[in-house]
């Protein structure tokens, strides 16, 4: 079981050694493991969907790597945001199409650019939780 203060602890430590400049906060009505918001450079985490989703994915890596995984992943959102300004009114306004390939284009690169953030020694399980994770998606 991960709990909310070793999450807390990692997401501390990989933005202090990234030197990234982002707010995090617990947040137990988040329907997701992790989350980046953009207008409050924000990520918020659900230590209960943590746990829940390592159940679903499965990988041979210690909690704390598997943390690390799931915040990488959300550090490429914040990337993504800090070089790209999507329009944003699409998924307010869009139609379903081009909400779907929005999401899918904004998912696509905060996973890539959260890639570059990987230490060698995590990139295999990184790409493979990635992989379950668009599988996990596809049952849904």
């Amino acid at each position: 079981m991960i709990y909310i203060w070793n999450v807390e602890e990692i997401i501390r430590n990989t933005l202090l050694e990234h030197n990234l400049d982002i707010n995090y906060e617990f947040n137990n009505s988040l329907t997701s493991p992790m989350s980046y918001n953009v207008s409050t450079n924000t990520i918020k985490f659900n230590y209960l969907e943590v746990n829940g989703y390592k159940g679903k994915i499965r990988i041979k890596e210690t909690e704390e790597n598997f943390v690390k995984i799931i915040l990488y992943h959300e550090l490429g959102y914040y990337l993504y945001f800090k070089k790209n300004k999507p329009d944003l009114r699409i998924l307010m306004y869009g139609g379903e199409e081009e909400k779907e390939n929005l999401h899918s284009e904004i998912d696509k690169n905060a996973w890539d650019y959260g890639r570059t953030l990987v230490p060698e020694e995590l990139v295999k399980s990184y790409d493979k939780v990635r992989e379950l994770d668009k599988l996990l998606l596809k049952r849904l």
